[in-house]
């Protein structure tokens, strides 16, 4: 038996929230396979299990904020080992049933669908689906329940989802009746669990919001949207001017008039507002990102480097190679970077790795930290994995990928976890130098400014070259100017030579 833990998923991460379960007690998961949704201070990221076996139940419910370490769940070898797991406490127990003498003497009962063993106590069948599967169904409000599974054995494929998120035309039941209504409601109000929560905690109605995820699915951007308007136009309109109207003469009054009473104005919670959630998400990042870069402004001994690379060659050649490619497949500035940034911390293995119990860990591999920035306000830095072994094509796919899942919060464990240097990029806000705080336990952050058209002196000439400054803030307990500038020196040797990125 294992015990599936709130995991840490950064350094400044101290506690969590479970927001999705992507599994359900009975199933059977393997080593890898993504089972929860957690959200931390920073974004929700996708969290794998490390354990092989059967889930045998949750320990925690929906939304309980618990520190890391804690156990979520309980994975069994097999589903009869299930059955040495304590009962929950909000499980209602079940009187047994006496058994009849006819059935004392018949043979034993056939082993249970859960139970191939014939051990445990019987379970209900459930439908045979696999986390990543399930997990689409999820995104598109598909209920697994009543499909019936063209996979081995009756397991539900992707196929049978995808199939049943599509809109059924030729086989609609006739208008008006109980069925026709209820699949039109279902395929509108088709939406993730967690669009769903958010849906009722804002008080928007599924059914009237136009879906923009798979097969139509309601996004939950699209129901803060939603829920944006409804902000809107309910606001409060300006008061109307009172109108004076005359006292009643004192023949009409039956009774003197009582005196004015004070009451206390009713205190009303106000509704959740998608502005609102952003705010407090903003707000908790922001103080996470605070203590952090306190933590490594306090603890770590910064030095800093700069210098300025030449990237006329760079330039040329990326050129060439967008000339005859869609825009959406074109090479921009910052895969070259990262790239080369990569390979030189390859070189430079003083830079790349972790600063752990009084000492310097370098790493085998290149697990390159990418600063994002978050369209509700904040930064995170999620790992491009093995970036150095990747080409300039490679590394700007896997680039787009990590961008659009970390604003879209579908980052997986790792990559929060284990990068081993970080590079962040400010030059398309106009910054021309930018000198980094390092992200512990980590030991050397690069930063690039805006590529600008500078004057440069060459062979008695003048020109004017477009250039870029490359920063270095390091650890000065695993490294010196030396081994820094070494690293800069490699960046912008391998920036002149683009065709082998």
């Amino acid at each position: 038996m294992a015990e599936f833990r709130m995991p840490s998923l950064g350094a400044d991460m101290e506690q969590g929230k479970v927001v999705e379960w992507l599994v359900k007690p009975g199933d059977y998961v393997h080593r890898g396979d993504v089972i929860a949704e957690v959200d931390t201070e920073k974004t929700v990221m996708e969290v794998e299990t490390f354990d092989e076996g059967v889930v045998a139940e949750f320990l925690v419910e929906l939304g309980d904020v618990v520190p890391v370490g804690t156990p979520l769940a309980v994975i069994t070898a097999t589903p009869a080992d299930g059955a040495h797991v304590g009962p929950r406490a909000d499980a209602a127990p079940r009187a047994p049933e006496a058994p009849s003498p006819a059935a004392a003497s018949s043979a034993p009962a056939p082993p249970s669908p859960r139970s191939p063993t014939g051990t445990g106590a019987p379970a209900a069948p459930t439908v045979s689906v696999t986390p990543p599967v399930r997990r689409l169904a999820h995104d598109l409000g598909v209920d697994l329940n009543r499909l019936h599974g063209s996979g081995a054995h009756g397991a539900i494929t992707r196929a049978d989802v995808e199939a049943a998120a599509a809109p059924k035309t030729a086989s609609a039941p006739p208008p008006g009746s109980v069925s026709a209504i209820e699949a039109e409601a279902g395929a509108r109000a088709r939406s993730s669990p967690r669009a769903r929560r958010l849906a009722e905690r804002l008080g928007v109605d599924l059914t009237r919001v136009r879906g923009t995820g798979p097969g139509g699915a309601v996004t939950s951007l699209d129901v803060e949207r939603a829920g944006s308007e409804i902000a809107e136009s309910s606001a409060p309109a300006p008061p109307a001017p009172s109108r004076q109207t005359a006292p009643l003469a004192p023949s009409m009054q039956t009774e003197p008039p009582a005196p004015f009473m004070q009451t206390e104005p009713m205190q009303t919670k106000p509704p959740a507002t998608p502005q609102g959630e952003r705010a407090r998400r903003a707000a908790g990042m922001r103080r996470a990102v605070g203590a952090l870069m306190a933590r490594s402004k306090r603890e770590i001994p910064h030095y800093y480097l700069s210098t300025t690379i030449d990237l006329s060659a760079a330039s040329e050649w990326m050129q060439r190679q967008n000339a005859g490619r869609a825009i959406a497949e074109r090479l921009v500035p910052a895969a070259l970077l990262l790239s080369a940034t990569a390979k030189a911390a390859k070189d430079v293995p003083d830079m790349n790795g972790f600063f752990l119990d009084g000492a310097f860990q370098p790493s085998a591999a290149v697990h390159l930290g990418v600063a994002v920035a978050l369209r509700g306000g904040g930064l995170i830095a999620p790992a491009i994995h093995d970036a150095d072994q990747l080409t300039a094509d490679a590394l700007m796919e896997r680039l787009r990928d990590l961008v659009s899942r970390a604003r879209a919060g579908r980052l997986q464990r790792g990559e929060m976890a284990d990068p081993t240097i970080t590079v962040t990029n400010l030059g398309d806000l106009g910054v021309e130098t930018i000198f980094g705080v390092i992200y512990p336990p980590q030991v050397a952050l690069v930063g690039f400014g805006r590529v600008l058209d500078r004057p440069v002196a060459q062979n008695g000439l003048i020109g004017v070259r477009p250039s870029v400054v490359a920063t270095l803030s390091a650890d000065h307990r695993a490294s010196d100017g030396l081994a820094g500038g070494r690293l800069l020196a490699r960046i912008d040797e391998l920036l002149q030579k683009p065709e082998e990125l």
